[in-house]
């Protein structure tokens, strides 16, 4: 006995009820209706009249880099943990939220990355200088020189009426080397405290770094372009910059970093690996 098709030559699949649009999620709804990355960003600068290059200028990413972000295209950011980072400072530079961009980046992407160490390239571990130790020679000789000078004054000395005299004293005696005295210990500088890095000129930026959790690397360069530092910035050392205007700083690892603005603590909660691209004039901080 053989079965037959339908009637109207379709397979029974395509009698199966689609599923209404209604039936969708709202986080499915939400997603369909959201602009891309790419797009937000390429629409909020035409709103704000502001080309790519003067973009790329006052956030320091490279024009080609900009133009392929607006494109969706993440390739060249080199790695999620940058890609994140370019996509929040475009975001600030054209009006946008830049944690909700960040938020759906990581959405798109795979969730938000595991922090990570600052790049291989920038591994140029600092030395530093050996403490130096006592010159314990040097005193004993200093120590020798003076009482033997003592006691050559003292037996070949002449009294006021310009006779030669004998000393019935015996000379004091030669300590030995070990019985030199010792020079005091030189006690640490004391670290400035928040009210000395609050007396800063005001004619000028100041900017102060220190590595609190880990270690990040750093870059820091003055307005006429000049490099003040870059480099890797250890757990616990500190960098202090200034210039007369401004002073642009990159940061490889955001979140280990505390940082003071012409004496004023940046309260803006960086994340662990997250880079940031800064800049700071005499006026700044405004908020924070």
């Amino acid at each position: 006995m053989s079965i037959g098709n339908a009637p109207d030559g379709n397979s029974p699949e395509d009698d199966r009820p689609s599923l209404p649009e209604d039936d969708r999620t709202s986080d499915d709804r939400l997603a369909a209706d959201r602009p891309s990355i790419g797009r937000a960003l390429h629409d909020a600068r035409v709103a704000a009249n502001l080309t790519v290059e003067e973009v790329s200028n006052s956030t320091r990413v490279r024009v080609p880099i900009v133009h392929a972000i607006e494109e969706d295209d993440f390739s060249r950011c080199g790695g999620d943990v940058y890609a994140r980072g370019h996509v929040r400072t475009l975001a600030r530079a054209v009006g946008l939220d830049p944690a909700a961009l960040v938020e759906q980046y990581d959405a798109e992407h795979g969730g938000r990355p595991a922090p990570t160490p600052a790049a291989p390239m920038f591994e140029a571990e600092r030395i530093r200088p050996e403490r130096r130790r006592p010159n314990w020679t040097a005193a004993m000789v200093a120590a020798l020189v003076a009482v033997i000078g003592f006691v050559g004054f003292t037996l070949f000395g002449q009294d006021d009426s310009g006779n030669s005299r004998n000393v019935a004293e015996a000379p004091a005696a030669v300590k030995s080397p070990s019985q030199a005295p010792k020079p005091a210990p030189s006690k640490p500088a004391p670290a400035p405290t928040e009210s000395a890095i609050a007396a800063v000129p005001q004619d000028k930026v100041t900017v102060k770094l220190t590595a609190i959790d880990d270690k990040s690397w750093i870059s820091a360069k003055a307005r006429d372009g000049k490099l003040l530092f870059d480099g890797l910035l250890m757990k616990g050392d500190s960098k202090t910059f200034q210039d007369d205007e401004r002073l642009d700083l990159i940061l490889g690892n955001a979140g280990a970093i505390e940082l003071f603005v012409n004496g004023k603590k940046v309260e803006d909660e960086f994340a662990p690996g997250q880079v940031e691209r800064l800049t700071y004039t005499k006026g700044d901080p405004q908020v924070g």
